[in-house]
């Protein structure tokens, strides 16, 4: 079964969301056979209320801040707080809630009560900044926002000034249970009849920073959310219930969201979440609580292996999922030759919700980010939509359960095309079927007419032992249009000159076509990033 979009029945009193939908001629094709739904359906109900009905009541699900919560607990919680949400805040069917908080298992409750109460929620990080919320306040018109007590300035300052925020609700984000939000709970039922909602009613938004500056808002439907269960979890990490969830990425990106609580939740699993999750932190966690999935990026896997070296033990570690950025091969090499398991590689994007191209248990390779997750379809497309030959790098589309719905926003024209989801990726298909990265669509760098994909000039980097990080593009240049800039954080202890200058581009013409060696190189202490670790390349291009 395909459609464009033929909607079930909506319970949103507020219409919102649903009146802000792309016209269905602008909206890809979504391909649902095998993701059967009942019309009327709350996701976070199925993630808790329903697992306890299946018996894992008992079962541990949340792991944080010195605390473990069973299903059930978390089960009573959530109804909890969706009767104040309800009952105090007068939260309707369709209404938009945000909420501000790092990793923690109060974060995970409070969306799950929202969403129980039939809201749609708008998850944001910590980093954000009042100028940044209020273009996410705006773009959405949310009257109500739930914060960790411990971050209640920037949202406050946002609220003093905004048309649509009306209440910053101060939640406590540690194990103690005393703020505002807590206490109005504490006489409410652990038991909540949640307003009917459509499988098809908008859950949750996803806003994604666009290349102007101006926030994206990527809605996805109840039913989305057990689709990338139901789709990924299940087919390619085959989740059981005695698995344990650690990573980096925040709840805020749907990356984090699905892979620290809508994976575990929706297989009786459990999810153990960071505050502040750098590497050794997580490695901390992983041998405390044997965890056997995680989620990052390729950067935090490199201080792993180190870590290995060094005497830790993530043996309890089955998956290794990497996204975000692109997974250089000699990390992957490292990897498997240490742990004699593969990486995941995968791809996603905040409007597909997750990973929809991925390197599978039994079928991986280095550099090659594998093949469709099940339910999706994936080509090479050049400027016409016209499939390319195998070998040919072009536009990565693809289509699938889920796809691009963005909140009233012309870009989505952009996104979508005949149908297909266009990423902004460049990719190229081998013979065998399967996808490898080569560059953002807006990243390859073209040398005297030459096309270098920079993440290939990395790996190669990467593989040489003085290099601990880097990051590749392309610097204007007169003679040639752009060269190859590599900037370069060197291993503990190793010097910056000329003659590692010289060493690393004498590597990068061994290891791969000379042409491709960085004419410029460039020593940092550190690289820019996200909070998930991911490098952000624009800041160097533009010389931050």
């Amino acid at each position: 079964m395909s459609e464009h979009s033929k909607l079930g029945p909506s319970g949103h009193s507020d219409t919102f969301t649903r009146d802000r939908l792309p016209r269905l001629d602008q909206q890809p094709e979504f391909l649902l056979e095998g993701f059967d739904y009942p019309e009327y359906l709350n996701a976070a109900v199925e993630l808790t209320d329903k697992m306890v009905e299946k018996g894992f009541g008992d079962n541990t699900a949340l792991i944080g801040n010195g605390r473990q919560r069973t299903y059930k607990e978390l089960t009573d919680w959530s109804n909890r707080l969706a009767h104040v949400l309800v009952e105090d805040y007068d939260v309707r069917p369709g209404n938009r809630v945000l909420i501000r908080s790092a990793n923690n298992p109060a974060m995970v409750a409070c969306w799950l009560a929202a969403t129980k109460a039939g809201a749609v929620v708008v998850n944001t990080m910590p980093m954000l900044r009042a100028g940044e919320l209020a273009q996410i306040v705006d773009k959405a018109e949310i009257a109500l926002a739930l914060c960790d007590t411990r971050l209640m300035e920037e949202l406050v300052t946002c609220a003093k000034t905004s048309r649509f925020l009306k209440t910053v609700v101060g939640f406590d984000g540690t194990a103690n249970h005393d703020a505002e939000l807590d206490r109005a709970a504490l006489s409410k039922s652990v038991r909540f009849n949640p307003p009917p909602v459509g499988r098809d009613d908008v859950a949750l938004i996803g806003f994604t920073s666009g290349t102007t500056g101006e926030p994206k808002g990527a809605m996805a439907f109840h039913r989305d959310i057990l689709i990338i269960a139901d789709g990924y979890a299940k087919e390619v990490l085959n989740v059981v219930p005695e698995d344990v969830f650690v990573g980096s990425p925040p709840l805020a990106f749907t990356f984090g969201l699905g892979g620290l609580a809508v994976f575990p939740l929706r297989f009786g699993a459990a999810a153990a979440l960071l505050e502040q999750a750098t590497p050794g932190n997580m490695i901390e966690l992983i041998q405390t609580h044997k965890a056997t999935v995680c989620f990052t990026a390729p950067t935090a896997y490199r201080v792993m292996l180190k870590a290995m070296a060094e005497g830790a033990d993530l043996s309890s570690l089955r998956a290794a999922v990497s996204a975000g950025e692109t997974l250089p091969a000699p990390v992957y090499e490292e990897w498997m030759a240490k742990t004699g398991k593969p990486m995941l590689d995968g791809i996603g994007a905040t409007e597909m919700l997750h990973i929809f191209l991925t390197n599978r248990f039994e079928d991986h390779r280095p550099g090659c980010t594998g093949r469709p997750v099940n339910g999706y379809e994936a080509r090479i497309v050049g400027p016409d939509m016209a499939e390319l030959p195998r070998g040919e790098v072009g536009r990565l589309a693809v289509r699938g359960p889920t796809g691009c719905r963005y909140l009233a926003d012309d870009r989505q024209a952009k996104y979508v095309k005949d149908g297909w989801n266009l990423t902004g990726d460049s990719f190229w298909q081998d013979e065998d079927g399967r996808f490898h990265f080569a560059a953002r669509s807006d990243d390859m760098i073209i040398s005297a007419g030459y096309n270098i994909a920079g993440p290939e000039v990395e790996a190669a980097l990467l593989s040489h032992p003085d290099v601990l990080e880097c990051a590749v593009i392309g610097r204007a240049d007169e003679e040639r249009g752009q060269i190859v800039e590599a900037h370069v954080v060197l291993a503990q202890g190793r010097l910056g000159d000329a003659l590692m200058v010289k060493t690393l581009q004498d590597h990068v013409k061994r290891v791969i076509a000379p042409y491709k060696y960085p004419r410029s190189v460039q020593f940092v202490q550190a690289l820019p990033k996200t909070q998930t670790g991911k490098i952000q390349r624009f800041r160097l291009r533009d010389g931050a």
